[in-house]
C-alpha cells in the first residue's frame, strides 16, 4: 500500500481539495489532515499568541522549529497514526497521506506523487504564484488530474495532460491521454496489431493439424536412385551384410547360439592375428607408453631436522616389500576411521552413561593438585595466572565526582568535587618505617572554588607547589580535596526530559547529548527512568529492562561517541488519572550513572613534578564518575 489520499491545504483557511482511494474512508483522511494542521501550528507556536498555545497540551514537547521547509514528511496522530509527505508551494501545502508501516509502504512513491501533484497545480495557476483563487478557477481540471495522479500516471501521460489543461477540454485531457502516450512512444495501437496477431495464431494452428503423405510414384523413384547409387559395392561387403541379415532374422533373441557347440578354434577365428612373429601383442601395446625414470639415489634419502620439538627425518622415498597388499589397502579406505584407527581403543566399546551431576566439575575435587614450583613461587593461583606490575615509585591520581540536576532541559544546579590520592610503595615489613617525601605542583586550578589539604601530611609552599611527607601504606591516601565553581564546571552529558499527557496516555521522551570537548567518549552509561506507576501496558523505544518492584525502566548504552547526534529514548504507558488532572503531580525522575578512566581529569587539573627532569612520583590514570546526576 502506497499513497492513500492527496490533499491541498492552505497555510490559513480550510482545505481546498481532498482525493482518496476507493478503500480509504474520507473521514480518516480528514483526521490525518486535521492532525497535520495541529502539528504545524504547534511547531510554529512562536508565531501565535500565548492564549492559543495554552490550549494545546502537547505544544511544549514538540519543539520550536516550524514546518517551513519546502518539503518533508512527518508522523501525525495519537491513536491512529499516519505519515504525511508534504511540499509547500507558495502558501499551499500539497499533502500525501499514507500509513507508517514501512514494510508495506514505499515512501519514495508518495514523494513522486506529491511532485507530480505540484506540477499539476503550478500548471493550473500558470506559475508558482499558487493561490486558492487561481485554483478555484481551474478546480475541475485540477480535481480530475489529481484523481489520475493518485492512481498512478507515467511522465509521458502527465506531460500530455498538462499540455491540454488550458487549451482543450476535460474530456480530451482525461480520455485521450492513453492514445497520446502511444503516439509519443512510437508504438502501434492494439487495433492495428490485433488482426496480425489473429492471422499468426490461425496459421500456427493450421500447420500443427496438417499431415503429409508421399505418393507411391515418388517412393518408387527414390528406390531406383538408391539402387543405382549402391551398385558399386564389393562382393565381400555384400557377404558381410548378408551375415548381419542372417543374425537379425533370428526369431527368438533369447535362444542359445549354435556356436557354443563349436570348438574353441572356431570361437577365436573372429580375432585378427599378427603375421609378424618378431613382436607379441603385449609388446605392441607397451610400445607407446612413456615410463618416467626413477630419481637419483641422493633424492631418495631423508633429511634430518634437529630443531627442538621437531626432531626427526623428513622427506625422501622409502621402498618396502613387507606390510600391506593391494586388497588390504583398498579395503582400508572403506573403514570409517581410515584403517587401523579403531574408536574402541580410546573410549571403549560401551556407551558412557551421562552423569546427572555438574557435568564433570565435581571431579575437580578428586583430581591431584598441581605440583608446586621448585623455587617456591606461584603458591597462589593469581600469582600463576597474573604477572603483577611492580611499582617504580609513588603514584598519584585524581578521583572526581560530578553531580547535576536538570529540570526539563534547563540546568538547575551543578557541582564537582575532586580528591587527590597518593599511593606509596607498600612497606616491606611491619618494622619498616621508611617515609615517602617529595614535592609536586598542581596545574589547571583557575576554576577551583575551594581547596583543602591534609595538613598532617601535606604543606603548601605557595604558587601551586606542595610538599608531602607520609609513612608507607598499603592503601591509597587522600591528601587533597577541592571543588569547582558552577560556571566553570564542565558537563559531560546534557539531558532533557519531556512528558506529555493525552487523555490517559502518558508519553515520556528522554534526550541526551554528549559534550564534544570531552577527552574520550563515555562508556557503560546507565539511564534509569523512575516511573510514577506500575505500568500495565508499556511501549519502549529502544528496548529497555523493566523492574516492576522498583518501578524503574533501565537503558544501558555501551558507548556514546564524541560529536554524536542527540539520542532520544521514548516510553509510553496508560495511567489512571482524572479528566481534570493535568498530570503535574506525576513524579518522573531520570537518573544517569557513568564512570570514566583516562589520562586526563574532567576538571582539567593535572599533577606535575616540582622540578623539571626529575621524577619524584608517577601520575597514573585519573577517574571521574557521576554522583547525583538527575533530570526531572
Amino acid at each position: 500500500m502506497s499513497c492513500l489520499a492527496l490533499a491541498l491545504q492552505p497555510t490559513n483557511g480550510h482545505d481546498i481539495l481532498l482525493q482518496t482511494r476507493e478503500w480509504f474512508p474520507p473521514s480518516r483522511a480528514l483526521v490525518a489532515l486535521s492532525a497535520f494542521r495541529e502539528t504545524r501550528r504547534s511547531f510554529a507556536k512562536s508565531q501565535h499568541p500565548a492564549n492559543n498555545i495554552a490550549s494545546d497540551p502537547s505544544a511544549d514537547s514538540l519543539g520550536d522549529d516550524p514546518l517551513a521547509a519546502s518539503s518533508g514528511q512527518v508522523i501525525v496522530g495519537v491513536e491512529s497514526r499516519y505519515r504525511v509527505v508534504y511540499r509547500l508551494v507558495n502558501s499551499i501545502y500539497v499533502l500525501a497521506v499514507t500509513t507508517i508501516d514501512d514494510s508495506n509502504n514505499n515512501v519514495f512513491e508518495c514523494i513522486h506523487i506529491v511532485n507530480q501533484s505540484v506540477s499539476v497545480i503550478v500548471t493550473a495557476c500558470r506559475g508558482v504564484d499558487v493561490t486558492p483563487e487561481k485554483l478555484g478557477k481551474k478546480y475541475a481540471e485540477v480535481y480530475m488530474a489529481l484523481d489520475i495522479v493518485l492512481r498512478g500516471v507515467s511522465s509521458i501521460r502527465l506531460a500530455a495532460m498538462l499540455a491540454s489543461m488550458h487549451g482543450d477540454g476535460i474530456a480530451k485531457m482525461v480520455h485521450s491521454a492513453v492514445q497520446t502516450e502511444s503516439k509519443i512512444r512510437g508504438a502501434d495501437t492494439w487495433g492495428t496489431v490485433e488482426p496480425q496477431a489473429v492471422d499468426h495464431e490461425a496459421g500456427v494452428e493450421s500447420f500443427s493439424r496438417a499431415t503429409f503423405e508421399l505418393p507411391s510414384e515418388t517412393l518408387e523413384a527414390g528406390d531406383e536412385v538408391a539402387a543405382a547409387t549402391l551398385a558399386f559395392l564389393q562382393p565381400g561387403e555384400e557377404k558381410e551384410l548378408a551375415k548381419v541379415d542372417e543374425t537379425e532374422v533370428e526369431k527368438d533373441p533369447f535362444a542359445a547360439s549354435d556356436r557354443i557347440n563349436k570348438p574353441e578354434e572356431m570361437l577365436m577365428e573372429g580375432f585378427k592375428k599378427d603375421k609378424d612373429p618378431g613382436f607379441s601383442d603385449m609388446s605392441k601395446q607397451l610400445a607407446g607408453l612413456e615410463v618416467t625414470s626413477l630419481p637419483p639415489a641422493a633424492a631418495t634419502e631423508s633429511t634430518h631436522i634437529g630443531v627442538e620439538g621437531f626432531e626427526g627425518k623428513y622427506g625422501g622415498i622409502e621402498f618396502s616389500n613387507d606390510g600391506s597388499t593391494l586388497p588390504d589397502d583398498f579395503e582400508g579406505i572403506n573403514d570409517a576411521w581410515g584403517g587401523g584407527l579403531d574408536a574402541s581403543e580410546f573410549v571403549g566399546p560401551k556407551k558412557v552413561p551421562k552423569d546427572q551431576g555438574l557435568g564433570g566439575l565435581e571431579f575437580l575435587e578428586t583430581s591431584e593438585p598441581p605440583s608446586a614450583a621448585k623455587d617456591g613461587a606461584g603458591d597462589k593461583i593469581e600469582d600463576i595466572l597474573v604477572k603483577k606490575t611492580e611499582m617504580k615509585g609513588p603514584e598519584m591520581y585524581i578521583v572526581e565526582e560530578i553531580s547535576a540536576e536538570f529540570r526539563e532541559s534547563v540546568l538547575a544546579r551543578v557541582g564537582l568535587m575532586g580528591v587527590v590520592y597518593l599511593k606509596t610503595e607498600p612497606p616491606k615489613s611491619t618494622s619498616d618505617e621508611k617515609e615517602t617525601e617529595f614535592s609536586f605542583k598542581v596545574e589547571g586550578t583557575e576554576g577551583v572554588k575551594r581547596f583543602a589539604v591534609q595538613s598532617s601530611k601535606v604543606s603548601s609552599l605557595g604558587n601551586g607547589l606542595f610538599h608531602v611527607r607520609t609513612a608507607a601504606s598499603e592503601e591509597p591516601i587522600p591528601i587533597m580535596k577541592y571543588s569547582l565553581l558552577p560556571r566553570t564546571t564542565p558537563l559531560p552529558l546534557r539531558v532533557r526530559l519531556v512528558k506529555r499527557l493525552s487523555g490517559s496516555l502518558l508519553s515520556i521522551m528522554i534526550q541526551y547529548a554528549l559534550n564534544p570537548d570531552l577527552p574520550a567518549p563515555l562508556n557503560n552509561v546507565t539511564i534509569v527512568l523512575k516511573l510514577p506507576v506500575d505500568p500495565t501496558l508499556l511501549k519502549v523505544s529502544p528496548k529497555a529492562v523493566l523492574n516492576r518492584s522498583e518501578r524503574e525502566l533501565k537503558w544501558h548504552v555501551d558507548e556514546i561517541p564524541l560529536k554524536a547526534n542527540p539520542v532520544r529514548l521514548r516510553a509510553r504507558m496508560p495511567v489512571d488519572i482524572g479528566d481534570d488532572d493535568d498530570g503535574a503531580d506525576l513524579e518522573i525522575v531520570v537518573y544517569i550513572k557513568f564512570s570514566v578512566q583516562g589520562s586526563r581529569s574532567l576538571s582539567g587539573i593535572s599533577l606535575r613534578s616540582a622540578s623539571e627532569g626529575k621524577t619524584d612520583f608517577y601520575e597514573t590514570d585519573h577517574r571521574y564518575a557521576s554522583g547525583v546526576y538527575i533530570c526531572n
